[in-house]
């Protein structure tokens, strides 16, 4: 019966993770600047990455697998906002202006 469970916890996981990796995919497409594909991108990734492999620690187990997934979570969960906003800020520093379609300012 724990199995079973266990089983089920982690096909919930892997499909929200990969429903995630293709909603990002739709956002990259979809999205009109480099900005908000970055947003998309680096958001959504991480948590469908997170998704995934709390989905795989499910089905190892308590073991040292575990620990190494566990360990990847938390990398990505650093560096993978800590790369979209440096790609952001070199982007605006290169001279690449957001798209502001819809939000310029009506006092000026």
């Amino acid at each position: 019966m724990i199995d079973l469970a266990l089983d089920i916890a982690t096909w919930i996981l892997l499909l929200a993770g990969g429903l995630m990796l293709l909603i990002t995919g739709l956002g990259l497409l979809r999205l009109p600047d480099l900005y908000t594909r970055i947003h998309a991108g680096g958001m959504a990734d991480t948590l469908a990455t997170a998704f995934i492999f709390f989905g795989m620690a499910l089905q190892s187990g308590f073991t040292l697998v575990t620990a190494k997934l566990l360990m990847i979570v938390i990398f990505i969960f650093f560096t993978s906002p800590t790369a979209s906003y440096a790609l952001a800020q070199a982007s605006f520093v290169a001279g690449l202006k957001p798209k502001l379609d819809g939000f310029e300012d009506e006092d000026a």
